[in-house]
């Protein structure tokens, strides 16, 4: 059986790759698997530069397993949360190297949390990205914080309000992707910037992506509690659980007004 998340360091470069087919949706196993690679390569002095990338061919990642989502509660909810969100930030926020997300394929809702949390995107052009948790009865939450912060407040309205799904190239210009190249190229790209990272000073480098992380923290963190708060409490209404059910079924959700 693969391993669910791989580790591996080479020319300083640690690459984290999910394997959880056919989308990565994200469990707690697997988010708990991320989390932890990352705290390896905090500690690995081999690895003076990180790459989170996806073993599948053409996904980097769908989000949440909407099929577990569907039998969360608000409370079952707020304990996954505790992990895939806050337990990811605190281990970015002190692995002190910098981490470069390779998104060899479409990234959906949390898939592209997953991206954004790293400090620099590469994106496959045939990729396409979005945030279509208003269709499933839930709510964006890290991105109602991140993405108006990046595109402005009227792009970020428009994805997060339509759920509409976009390119690689488009999410480049709205600032929220580096650079995007064809898929063949992603993960190379990704890391022969990160061997350009890594031949710098360790220490300068830490001390400057501690510096860059803590100067752009804000109140970052306190937002984003605030709009898990509402997440979770969208979870426990009738709503949420018909457009969730109505996901899982193929059929469309039966709103009562």
């Amino acid at each position: 059986m693969a391993e669910l998340v791989g580790y591996k360091v080479a020319d300083g470069v640690a690459e984290i790759v999910m394997n959880r087919p056919p989308v990565n949706a994200i469990n707690l196993e697997l988010a708990r698997g991320v989390i932890d690679a990352y705290v390896r390569a905090r500690s690995d002095g081999k690895a003076r530069a990180v790459i989170l990338t996806s073993a599948l061919p053409s996904v980097f990642s769908a989000g949440v397993d909407l099929k577990l989502a569907s039998i969360f509660d608000g409370a079952a909810l707020r304990a996954f949360i505790e992990v895939f969100y806050y337990e990811m930030h605190e281990a970015l926020y002190r692995l002190g190297k910098p981490v470069i997300a390779a998104v060899n394929g479409h990234a959906r809702a949390a898939g592209v949390t997953w991206a954004v949390s790293c400090d620099m995107i590469i994106a496959a052009e045939e990729a396409e990205m979005g945030y279509p948790e208003i269709d499933v009865g839930l709510l964006p939450a890290m991105h109602l914080v991140h993405l108006p912060r990046v595109a402005g407040r009227h792009r970020a309205a428009q994805l997060l309000f339509t759920g509409d799904i976009i390119s690689a190239r488009e999410m480049k210009d709205l600032g929220v992707v580096n650079d995007v190249v064809p898929r063949a190229q992603v993960l190379p790209r990704a890391q022969a910037l990160a061997r350009r990272l890594a031949a710098k000073s360790p220490a300068a480098m830490k001390l400057l992506r501690d510096a860059f992380v803590r100067a752009n923290d804000l109140d970052y963190r306190r937002a984003m509690e605030a709009v898990v708060e509402t997440m979770c409490s969208l979870k426990d209404t009738e709503d949420s659980r018909e457009a969730l059910r109505a996901f899982v079924e193929k059929r469309a959700p039966n709103y009562r007004f």
